[in-house]
């Protein structure tokens, strides 16, 4: 076991890139939260676009950070990025945390330092989306990624073995990790801020259906824009960019509304009022899904990926096999009479109630004494104490 006879350990945060608060920065903040005192490395950051519970931190980039234009083109540098992690010096930190989507995990640990890795996801860009990643990348992008993607691969293997315990974001996830890795995980779910959304009146439920998100590809707008056109059933549409809703607009039913960007109180709203969350993509984890059902609705969705931890199919959700139209079109088919739509919020919320951020800081205390590290000379939180039993 790892002991320290100090109260604050002094704890190092490892991130991939800090350009926005996405689903990976929120879990880097309550992470944040846990552990007051902490350093943040990462390779690139831009203090503007973070919220202020990460700007309170010490943030140390990599050398990427002094590269030509790397805040906005980061990705770019990918192949330096392994190099750039190992020449961090983490000498005189007790316990290590990586938050592994891009490269984050293959830093040098002191060898008497735990490194936990809470992973998003392993590499989706050298791994099993390669092809994907490549097929929309630009022509000197597609010339290029062959040639360093095996290298990585190998890097990314070799790196894990630097790692003392992962954590999973989803079941998804941990296979994936046993798949690449070759390593064995803990499943702890990210925290979502499910108090902050409450059901509405269910007089006020609409006949719309609610899709929130980005409009990538690989989430297959295609799939509920053909479908809901085909059902001719109203849908509302939130997120996207400009480029994205001109290239999608064509596949749109008229009963099918782009509302763009939309404030938080927008969409809270949205998603206590609409029928239904829908969700056709495979993600691998999903907050959005969670987010429905803290607002008391019931989401359809793929049944692949994060949504097989989150959504009870038949109880809070309905799930469709196969990445198609018709498999869409008869999984709303089979919501319509199935009742959900007008159930008890209690169904969704109580299910939502499971990813709280108690729980997370639970699961993360757990994975850190899987370790061998002695949570009781850190100054969690009481909350976190009551919550690790």
């Amino acid at each position: 076991m790892y002991i320290r006879s100090r109260k604050a350990p002094r704890v190092a945060l490892i991130h991939y890139w800090l350009v926005g608060m996405r689903g990976g920065e929120k879990v880097l903040e309550s992470l944040c939260r846990m552990f007051p005192q902490a350093d943040i490395f990462t390779h690139v950051a831009i203090p503007e676009k973070l919220s202020p519970t990460l700007r309170r931190h010490r943030v140390i980039e990599t050398n990427i950070a002094q590269y030509p234009f790397s805040r906005r083109h980061y990705q770019n540098y990918l192949p330096l990025m392994p190099r750039a992690l190992e020449a961090l010096d983490l000498r005189g930190y007790d316990l290590i945390i990586s938050s592994e989507s891009g490269p984050a995990k293959g830093v040098l640990p002191p060898p008497d330092a735990p490194h936990l890795c809470y992973c998003h996801s392993p590499m989706r860009y050298i791994w099993d989306q390669f092809h994907v990643y490549r097929e929309q990348a630009s022509p000197l992008q597609r010339a290029v990624m062959p040639l360093f993607a095996h290298g990585l691969r190998q890097w990314d293997v070799s790196s894990s073995a630097r790692v003392d315990g992962f954590a999973a974001n989803s079941t998804h996830v941990s296979k994936r990790i046993q798949k690449y890795w070759r390593r064995d995980s803990t499943v702890v779910a990210p925290p979502v801020d499910v108090s902050s959304f409450q059901p509405a009146p269910k007089e006020e439920i609409s006949d719309s259906y609610l899709w929130v998100g980005d409009l990538a590809s690989y989430k297959r707008p295609d799939l509920m824009l053909q479908a809901f056109k085909q059902m001719n059933l109203p849908l509302n549409i939130i997120g996207g960019t400009k480029a994205q809703i001109r290239q999608l607009s064509s596949l749109a039913g008229q009963r099918t509304k782009f509302l763009g960007h939309v404030d938080a109180q927008t969409l809270r709203d949205h998603l206590s009022r609409c029928r239904a969350l829908i969700f056709p993509g495979e993600e691998d984890f999903g907050i959005v899904p969670v987010e429905a059902m803290a607002a008391g609705r019931p989401v359809i969705a793929y049944g692949r990926g994060g949504v097989l931890d989150t959504v009870i199919d038949g109880h809070t959700g309905i799930f469709f096999d196969d990445p198609t139209v018709d498999s869409l079109v008869g999984a709303i088919d089979r919501f319509q009479k199935s009742g959900l739509a007008s159930a008890d919020s209690a169904v969704f919320t109580t299910q939502a109630g499971k990813f709280t951020e108690g729980r997370f800081h639970a699961g993360i205390v757990k994975a850190l004494k899987n370790i061998g590290f002695d949570e009781n000379v850190c100054d969690f939180p009481l909350p976190v104490r009551l919550a690790s039993g």
